[in-house]
């Protein structure tokens, strides 16, 4: 309370007169005349901290740490409450010495200060007189403070507000509240908010500087530095601690400094806390684990950084427990120079690309109409669709021919997957995917088409993920959770034993070297069945893979939808998902999965050397220990890939070692003779080679040299992007 004679408008000598004398009477009985401010009279302390909370929500870890700060209240900055055990001790006696030094002898209005403030306001030295409890009334009741308002009868309320809060209240309470409560500076209020916003510390870690800087903005909140400095300085040097004015004016420069949050402010799933909080939350808790959180972030982070010269600008992690469904990591976009930084990849639906396969060929083995030893026809398809003719090409642009499931999976080979939709139907496959958790998948399969096969449809990392769990799952759905609660009953969506199986091919690195190479991002050193994908004109990398314990997910990309350049999920998401894996398994190897009943494992061999021999898993019942491709009676084979006058092109997403060309003739023939520019390549039903820039004319011999076939093509080096 500031008194002077220009102070009050209308407040004459006879004014000040008759304050003069309520003043004297109300302190001599101790009590006022007036009824006290309802908005002060019978609260606790307790309806006043509830009245008052933070002006932002917090996104907590599994363990109770702040993921996440959302602002929720943009008129005032208010952090937690804080109890005066935790506020420093020298803020609490350096705020009573220089606001209200009589604070714990008086019953709320200390009558001195006010016979004072009224002598020196009638001699034009104006002063102030108003206690803690005054001031904090004033916070209690916006009419005691209201501008225009100014007169004796306010401040009369006032007094009589102050004395029923020392009433009712404890000094220790009044204190706490009015350092919650008071503002510091601008939209900083409480001493939690000003105490990190304005010195970057806690409440507790206040050192004496720190208290007088608080304590001066107090009483001047929009004081300027030098003003502020001076004012320190001079009150520094009546306290018991003498402040150095030096120190003093360096610690309210950092105060007077404007701050975006405060230091260490949490800013770990910004996306995943707008879907969680709002004004009616303060502290959400989650199943995220904040170092799980941290490492997936940064390993994004790290990887776009790489990419961004490649077009490359968003991404987007998640991990999960498999176990529990329960995530520990949503990274919803981590490049900080992205465009969209408030899209949510995690739920952003996208083209699928290739990672729609595994959940194909589990349906066909579970269906017993393939096995993992099935031949299937990688040879050129067209296929008449209301659009036109499709032909559907594989990621290296060549051709296979007879191949077996578990060659066509792991090496992501289109045509068989084309070939094995036709077999089972697109209604089939698309009732499973929804059982999945593809509930978005809301047009029927002729809308689709083949492409369905392929990854045409959009889903979401999200969707993803979970599916691939319930691969890991041995085919138990549940949701996925990020809140904590109890886990819903699981339903029993994949056949267990095609599920292992599928899960075995996605591990074997053999079977995907054709593509991928024996030495990639996705060879761990521990078991992990894993899945890339690339979109149309690569606008989309994914990489999804799981061990045992955990399922990881990754997505690069553009929000907007702009293509890539050279980059594939091998060399995109797979970096991530890899180093991710790594990271949530630490030191500890992960066990490898347990063959569940109905499985049956047989020693296999390919007639004519059509694939390495080797240990294969089949469902009960259908298990053979040969494969022999069927060979009808005809014409004799005619070479069907490379057509005469191709021209094949190096792709530039494909590492030079790993490239290959696949010559293939129909029918299949194992005896057929393969020569490339007159030098032998070999004997068998289709042969691999490794391309390189040139013309060629390729020709196919029968077992008694005749020329069969022949056809010339051309090869041309990789192209700018």
């Amino acid at each position: 309370m500031r008194i002077s004679r220009s102070g009050w408008p209308g407040l004459g000598a006879v004014g000040w007169g008759l304050l003069l004398l309520g003043a004297l009477v109300c302190g001599a009985v101790g009590v006022g005349w007036a009824r006290p401010s309802l908005a002060v009279a019978g609260r606790s302390l307790a309806a006043v901290r509830a009245a008052h909370p933070p002006s932002e929500a917090r996104l907590l870890d599994r363990h109770g740490v702040v993921l996440q700060t959302l602002r929720t209240d943009l008129v005032r900055r208010r952090g937690p409450w804080v109890a005066l055990a935790d506020i420093a001790p020298g803020l609490q006696r350096t705020v009573i010495a220089l606001e209200d030094r009589r604070f714990e002898s008086h019953a709320g209005v200390d009558w001195w200060a006010v016979l004072g403030a009224l002598r020196d306001g009638w001699h034009g030295r104006p002063r102030g007189a108003s206690t803690l409890t005054m001031q904090l009334a004033a916070r209690l009741d916006p009419a005691l403070r209201a501008r225009g308002a100014r007169s004796l009868g306010q401040k009369w309320r006032q007094l009589q507000a102050a004395l029923a809060l020392e009433r009712g209240w404890s000094k220790a309470e009044i204190l706490e509240a009015y350092l919650n409560l008071a503002s510091y500076r601008g939209e900083v209020a409480g001493v939690e908010a000003a105490s990190r916003v304005l010195l970057g510390r806690a409440p507790a870690a206040l050192d004496h500087t720190d208290a007088l800087v608080l304590a001066v903005l107090l009483s001047a909140p929009n004081a300027t530095l030098e003003r502020l400095s001076a004012r320190g300085c001079a009150l520094g040097q009546r306290l018991p601690t003498r402040i150095d004015c030096a120190a003093f004016s360096a610690r309210a420069h950092r105060a007077l400094t404007p701050h975006a949050a405060p230091p260490g402010a949490a800013e770990l799933a910004p996306q995943l806390a707008r879907a969680a909080l709002d004004g009616s939350t303060r502290n959400v808790s989650s199943t995220l684990d904040a170092t799980v959180q941290r490492l997936a972030r940064d390993s994004l982070q790290r990887q776009l950084a790489l990419l961004a010269e490649r077009n490359v600008g968003d991404g987007a992690v998640l991990v999960v427990e498999n176990a529990t469904g329960e995530v520990r990591a949503y990274v919803g976009n981590g490049a900080p120079w992205s465009s969209a930084r408030h899209v949510d990849g995690v739920r952003a639906r996208r083209q699928a690309g290739s990672t729609l396969k595994p959940f194909l060929y589990q349906l066909a083995i579970e269906s017993r109409q393939l096995s993992a030893a099935s031949l299937l026809n990688d040879s050129p398809l067209s296929i008449m669709t209301p659009g036109g003719l499709y032909v559907p090409q594989n990621y290296d642009h060549s051709f296979r021919g007879l191949v077996s499931l578990r060659t066509g999976l792991a090496g992501s080979l289109n045509v068989p997957a084309v070939r094995t939709l036709i077999l089972l139907g697109g209604d089939s496959f698309l009732t499973r995917l929804r059982a999945l958790g593809f509930t978005e998948l809301v047009r029927d399969s002729d809308y689709y088409g083949d492409a369905l096969a392929l990854g045409a449809p959009e889903v979401s990392l999200w969707e993803l993920v979970n599916a691939y769990r319930t691969l890991a799952n041995a085919g138990q759905f549940t949701p996925l959770r990020w809140r904590p609660g109890p886990a819903a009953a699981p339903t029993a969506t994949l056949d267990p034993a095609a599920s292992f199986i599928v899960s075995d091919i996605l591990a074997d690195r053999g079977s995907r070297s054709g593509t991928f190479g024996l030495e990639s991002a996705l060879t761990l050193p521990f078991w992990a069945a894993v899945k890339t994908g690339t979109s149309k004109q690569m606008r989309d990398n994914w990489c999804i893979g799981y061990s045992t314990r955990y399922t990881v997910g990754v997505w690069v990309g553009n929000f907007a939808g702009e293509p890539m350049w050279e980059v594939s999920g091998l060399t995109g998401a797979a970096p991530i998902w890899a180093e991710v894996m790594r990271a949530v398994h630490g030191a500890s190897t992960p066990s490898d999965p347990v063959a569940p009943v109905g499985l049956e494992p047989r020693e296999l061999r390919f007639a004519g050397g059509l694939e390495p021999a080797r240990r294969e898993w089949f469902m009960t019942g259908t298990a053979t220990s040969r494969i022999v491709a069927a060979r009808a009676g005809g014409p004799p084979p005619r070479i069907t890939y490379p057509q005469s006058g191709s021209v094949l092109a190096l792709d530039p997403d494909i590492p030079a070692g790993h490239q290959r060309v696949f010559f293939s003739a129909r029918p299949p023939s194992p005896a057929s003779h393969w020569r490339l520019n007159g030098a032998p390549l070999g004997t068998s039903a289709q042969v691999a080679w490794a391309p390189a820039p040139g013309n060629y004319q390729l020709v196919l011999q029968g077992p008694d040299g005749i020329r069969l076939d022949q056809v010339q093509f051309k090869v041309q080096g990789a192209g700018p992007p």
